[in-house]
C-alpha cells in the first residue's frame, strides 16, 4: 500500500466561513443564545464549540455556557479496543435542565459517537432538547442520526477519511481528504 492521497478540502479561511455559517445558523433556529449550552465532543468538538461561542458573542453580545464530553466510556467499542483508554474527562459546569444543548463536532459519520455523546449528557441532567452541529458531514450513516447544523456537507467513498486539524490542536486549520490506494 502506498502513501495516501491528500486534497485539501477547506483552508483556514473557508473553516472559519463555516462557523461563522454555523453560529448564525443556530441562532436563527433558536431565536438567540439565552437558553443555549455549547458542549463539545472531545477532542476537536470542544475548540470548535469555543469558536462558535466566540462567534455568538461577536454576533449577539452574550455567550453561551461552553462545556465538553468525554465518550471514552459510553462508546459501544469500548470493551473491545486494545488500547488503554485516554480519558479527559467531561466538563459540564452547569446544569443542563430544561436547556437546550448544541452538541458539537468535527465530523459526523457512523453517528455512534454522537449516540455516545448524547448518552453522556444524559447522564448529567436532562436537557430539553440536544441539537448536533458539526463542521463536516461525510456520510455512511450507522444509526438514525442527523446534525440540525453542517458547516460543509463532503460525501467520502469507502477508503476515503476526512482530518480535521485546528490550530488549538494541531497547529493549523485545515479540513483534508485522504484516500488510500494500493
Amino acid at each position: 500500500m502506498t502513501n495516501p492521497l491528500t486534497r485539501v478540502l477547506m483552508k483556514a479561511d473557508g473553516l472559519a466561513r463555516s462557523i461563522t455559517r454555523l453560529a448564525h445558523e443556530i441562532l436563527e433556529r433558536n431565536e438567540g443564545p439565552d437558553q443555549l449550552i455549547l458542549v463539545g465532543i472531545l477532542t476537536r468538538g470542544a475548540p470548535l464549540a469555543q469558536r462558535i461561542q466566540k462567534k455568538l458573542q461577536d454576533i449577539t453580545g452574550v455567550s453561551p455556557p461552553l462545556g465538553s464530553v468525554d465518550i471514552t466510556f459510553h462508546r459501544d467499542d469500548y470493551r473491545e479496543r486494545l488500547v488503554v483508554p485516554q480519558v479527559k474527562g467531561t466538563d459540564l459546569p452547569m446544569n443542563l435542565d430544561h436547556a437546550t444543548v448544541v452538541l458539537v463536532d468535527d465530523v459526523l459519520y457512523t453517528g455512534r459517537t454522537v449516540r455516545a455523546a448524547i448518552d453522556t449528557i444524559f447522564s448529567y441532567g436532562r436537557p430539553n432538547r440536544i441539537q448536533l452541529a458539526v463542521l463536516v458531514d461525510r456520510g455512511h450513516r450507522e444509526l438514525p442520526i442527523k446534525a440540525d447544523f453542517v458547516g460543509k456537507n463532503i460525501p467520502t467513498h469507502e477508503g476515503e477519511t476526512i482530518h480535521v486539524h485546528l490550530a488549538e490542536v494541531d497547529g493549523r486549520d485545515e479540513v483534508l481528504l485522504l484516500t488510500g490506494r494500493e
